[in-house]
């Protein structure tokens, strides 16, 4: 290990925290924390309480990530009861200060518990019954957003992504025939954006959220959390109240459009990221996801019922 480079590092983290009142000043105790892809993410423990900072990455405006966004939903999230309290956000030092939730981060086999699922839907309502979001997101313009910037820098994609843009044009049409419009959305639920806390289930990171169908979150779900088309037809009836095909097959085609285009914000960040993940195993996962389930022999089906009264 270099340890004059840690040193280094660490000195430059202590720079930034001094530009953040809320964090600036007396004793801290700084923790990195796990995760984050287009951040890092750190507990920083004071006397007066423990706090997350999270601290951007370059490349984000690349990613359609738009921060002041962030800031803005994070605290009507919080005020929805379902987000981490909002501290403060200091744009020029790329930091957002949350509140500290002490609870259990999930993983894919916890949010696929019958039980859990039910409370997963719970949050979700409520964030959707919210304040709306600044900014919309919309998989079907941000993945033409994504393809651009791939085409422009010239940047690796997986064999054969094109050829299966017409299962994904098919998708918008037959989504858009029974379009009920949109609510606020956090966009990006898999399992690590999700902490129980004992009693309650409490939904993180608002990167990418905006108003979106709700169904795109529970298709979202489906796909960033692995769960069994099974698991996806008890979610959607705990979030509805009750069995609805149709939003089945909205949330299965959303799923599929999710991971066809978060392929190629993995293939961005494989490009341009500076943190060391395996960004294009991570994209070359959510495609393979994306050809089984728009080459699949039910595909069709999906297209119909999605369009049909329940």
């Amino acid at each position: 290990m270099d340890t004059s480079a840690a040193a280094d590092r660490e000195t430059g983290l202590d720079a930034i925290f001094d530009q953040v009142p809320s964090l600036a000043g007396g004793p801290r105790t700084v923790t990195e924390l796990p995760g984050g892809l287009t951040n890092r993410n750190f507990k920083i423990t004071r006397v007066n309480g423990a706090f997350v900072a999270r601290v951007a990455s370059g490349g984000s405006e690349l990613l359609a990530i738009d921060r002041v966004n962030e800031y803005r939903n994070s605290v009507r999230a919080a005020a929805a009861g379902v987000g981490a309290p909002v501290i403060e956000y200091q744009p020029a030092a790329g930091v957002l200060v949350l509140g500290f939730l002490d609870g259990r981060t999930l993983a894919n086999a916890d949010v696929a518990e019958p039980g859990r699922l039910a409370r997963i839907a719970r949050a979700c309502r409520q964030l959707h019954a919210g304040e709306r979001f600044d900014g919309d997101f919309d998989m079907f313009e941000i993945q033409r957003r994504y393809r651009s910037v791939v085409a422009e820098r010239g940047i690796a994609i997986p064999a054969g992504y094109d050829d299966l843009m017409g299962k994904f044009d098919a998708a918008a049409a037959a989504l858009a025939v029974r379009d009920e419009g949109t609510v606020p959305c956090n966009n990006d639920l898999l399992a690590a954006n999700f902490i129980e806390d004992g009693e309650k289930i409490w939904l993180i990171d608002y990167e990418y959220s905006g108003n979106n169908d709700p169904c795109f979150e529970l298709g979202n779900i489906w796909g960033e959390c692995q769960l069994t088309d099974e698991a996806l037809a008890a979610l959607v009836a705990e979030y509805y109240g009750r069995p609805l095909r149709n939003k089945i097959a909205r949330a299965m085609l959303l799923g599929l459009a999710g991971k066809y285009g978060w392929t190629l914000w993995g293939t961005i960040q494989a490009a341009v990221s500076p943190i060391d993940f395996d960004f294009w195993s991570w994209a070359a996962e959510r495609f393979d996801g994306a050809v089984a389930g728009f080459t699949s022999p039910g595909f069709d089906r999906l297209l119909d019922e999605v369009q049909r009264m329940d």
